[in-house]
């Protein structure tokens, strides 16, 4: 094992998660951008379209469930799934589990439209430069998800 390899110090962990924090920042404000134009043409929201893939995803869903997998707040996703029903792309059904909190289940109209999405997307996603290596994305999501931990166990350090 060379230097490289070798686990950081908690003092330089920090920085360097820091300029990492930096980069997703900048990484995210571009993309939305990015995303947004496409709304333009799709007439779909950034919240709606993470509705929709998490619909896609996974099937059936509650409301509850979905802002627990995208950490936000049931009410901000309650507002775009209305917006999703309103539109088409999604319903309301009763769900057997639990008489209170109906599932939400993507439409077909809904699937033609993330797949849209998701499709312009990928094709955005294929002109990333660099010539990236499976290991590289593989160690860039292992420290993503580890970044992820420290704040979904609501631990500082």
């Amino acid at each position: 094992m060379n230097d490289n390899d070798a686990p950081l110090p908690p003092d330089e962990l920090g920085h360097r998660v820091s300029e990492v924090f930096d980069l997703i920042g900048a990484l995210y404000r571009r993309g939305l951008r990015k995303i947004e134009q496409g709304e333009q043409v799709e007439g779909v929201s950034v919240g709606v379209r993470s509705v929709l893939v998490l619909l896609r995803r996974y099937g059936p869903m509650t409301v509850p469930q979905m802002g627990r997998i995208m950490a936000l707040s049931r009410q901000f996703v309650q507002r775009m799934v209305n917006d999703a029903v309103a539109e088409g792309w999604a319903e309301v059904t009763p769900n057997p589990a639990h008489q209170r909190s109906s599932l939400i289940r993507i439409m077909p109209a809904g699937e033609t439209l993330i797949d849209a999405i998701l499709a312009r997307e990928h094709a955005l996603n294929r002109q990333v430069g660099g010539d990236l290596t499976d290991a590289e994305l593989r160690a860039c999501r292992r420290v993503l998800k580890e970044m992820l931990k420290t704040f979904d166990d609501g631990e500082v350090g």
